[in-house]
């Protein structure tokens, strides 16, 4: 079994193994499963937005660049 320490602010760090095995990158979202006493972590088919620029990218093109400039 491998094993983590909860901090004061309920903060754990994921072992280098469990990282590694479910292929986890930083702005991954996790998941949890609650099953009796045992709770499973897994990578969730969905991925977090990176950075906001992610969601707003769309209206960065030059056309529109050009369409906002100065407002």
């Amino acid at each position: 079994m491998i094993t983590s320490k909860l901090t004061a602010k309920a903060q754990t760090t994921i072992p280098k193994a469990i990282r590694r095995h479910l292929g986890l990158q930083e702005g991954d979202l996790l998941g949890y499963v609650i099953e009796g006493e045992r709770v499973l972590l897994a990578k969730p088919l969905v991925r977090a937005p990176a950075a906001a620029s992610e969601l707003t990218g769309e209206w960065e093109s030059e056309a529109d660049q050009r369409a906002f400039y100065g407002l």
